[in-house]
């Protein structure tokens, strides 16, 4: 039977202050609060909220058979609980449905599966228990930022625990198949890939509203008939994007969620169901390995990592911020700590880009990439400052090591002790209830005896004599 995976992406962008030349040094605090605060209470307002509604009644109207699946930033998740409670809120109603599986991705929304492999797997294991702690389950089915993939990722990835995996299904990479199968990891057969599919994803995402499209204006009944009109034997539809899209993106008088609210009714009509990452890897086989020796992302024509490092200026600040990736990790100032999240967050890199491309690019403050260049090279100088101020750079690398190799330590003996610990609670919960009674029910004491005249120590007659 033929399904859809539908999958929608939450984050938010932090958005950095000007930051002067001779601010380095004085000036610790590198965020434009107003239009953090403003931005978030806007997206949440105009798309989040009446998207999110939206998906929680497609659930109840069809029964349950409609399924989804979302996946939120460790850093969209901090603006939300600040400035827009209510987006968190019906988070939780969804996940209270039973039909929305939430997904692992980077804490920080950035781009440490290129540069530092131990960044990346902390800011993946954080994310994840924070969705472990807000929604009850740990994330089974991983999805980095705008879907980056390539070989080494996927073994990261796979080493990690994660069974499936979400990525783009771009032309250069699938040649003559489809992406309308499941795949796996070529490093790592245990780890399956959803591939998205970009035309019937930026149909929505992109060119729904747009009166110039040949298709517009679209319906729900003919946008399920394409994917009925498929090859019966390609199964996973995969359709994936940003949940901004519905609102933003695509303005809510274009009828786009009624026409969202149109889908499962009409895939039904043709026997097409919805699925969640989870159920498609659990229930299908992969067809073949996918080999992407390359990076590949969602991102343009190209489907690659130009957006972000294709320039020289992409570059030298994506370097310099992530030299001191190994002293950020052996820091505890709380401060550093989410300031790193910040800095390393994916719309940074965007803003200073060089290229044309299709999609509009808000650079918000920057007049210029150049600008945004600047601007971020000076608050990066300043936080770099206070790295260097906890663990100077006169520490050579061999003592670094050999700190960072006594933490790693640490944090491998502290897991074995967990596991020994949770190994003896599962023995402790399983024996028998009369031994468990044995050893717990204090024994009854009986009233005390009358005092009576102690007896003497009985002294051997060759102990008298000496």
């Amino acid at each position: 039977m033929r399904t859809i995976c539908l999958y929608f992406e939450i984050h938010q962008i932090i958005h950095l202050k000007r930051y002067r030349f001779f601010d380095i040094g004085v000036d610790h605090y590198y965020y434009d609060d107003y239009a953090n605060e403003t931005s978030i209470n806007e997206v949440a307002e105009r798309s989040y909220i009446p998207a999110l509604n939206t998906l929680i009644e497609m659930v109840k109207n069809s029964g349950g058979a409609f399924k989804v699946a979302l996946s939120v930033s460790g850093v969209a998740l901090e603006q939300l609980e600040i400035h827009a409670p209510a987006v968190i809120d019906l988070l939780h109603q969804l996940n209270d449905t039973g039909c929305c599986e939430f997904l692992a991705e980077p804490y920080s929304h950035g781009l440490s599966s290129l540069a530092n492999e131990d960044c990346f797997k902390e800011e993946v294991s954080r994310q994840s228990a924070k969705m472990k702690q807000m929604f009850g389950k740990a994330p089974k089915v991983f999805r980095n930022s705008s879907l980056i993939y390539n070989d080494e990722i996927g073994a990261m990835v796979a080493a990690l625990g994660f069974k499936g995996m979400l990525t783009e299904g771009a032309k250069h990479i699938w040649g003559w198949k489809s992406p309308h199968y499941v795949y796996h990891c070529s490093m790592n057969p245990n780890l399956k890939l959803l591939l998205r599919d970009f035309k019937l994803s930026d149909d929505i995402s992109l060119r729904f509203s747009n009166s110039e499209w040949n298709e517009y204006p679209l319906f729900a009944d003919r946008y399920i008939s394409w994917i009925d009109a498929l090859p019966q034997e390609e199964q996973v539809i995969n359709i994936f994007m940003e949940l901004s899209a519905l609102g933003m993106s695509q303005p809510l008088s274009s009828n786009i969620l009624e026409f969202l609210k149109a889908l499962p009714n009409c895939a039904k009509e043709k026997s097409i169901t919805f699925s969640t990452p989870t159920e498609i890897i659990t229930k299908l086989k992969s067809v073949s390995q996918l080999d992407v020796p390359y990076p590949m992302s969602w991102v343009d024509e190209e489907r690659d990592t130009s957006s972000w490092l294709g320039n020289v200026m992409q570059r030298e600040a994506f370097n310099k911020l992530y030299s001191v990736a190994e002293r950020v990790h052996l820091c505890d100032d709380r401060r550093i700590k989410q300031d790193w999240d910040y800095l390393q967050a994916s719309n940074n890199f965007r803003f200073m880009t060089t290229k044309s491309s299709g999609v509009g690019l808000n650079r918000g403050i920057y007049e210029s990439p150049f600008d945004a260049f600047t601007n971020y090279m000076n608050i990066l100088g300043d936080f770099i400052k206070r790295v260097d101020s906890l663990y100077p750079v006169d520490i050579d690398n061999e003592e670094l090591n050999a700190l960072l190799t006594t933490i790693k330590n640490q944090g491998y003996e502290i897991e074995e002790l967990h596991k020994e610990l949770e190994k003896a609670q599962i023995k402790l919960s399983t024996k028998p209830v009369s031994e468990k009674t044995v050893k717990t029910t204090p024994v009854k004491k009986s009233a005390a005896p009358k005092t009576t005249a102690k007896k003497k120590p009985v002294v051997s007659s060759k102990a008298k004599k000496e």
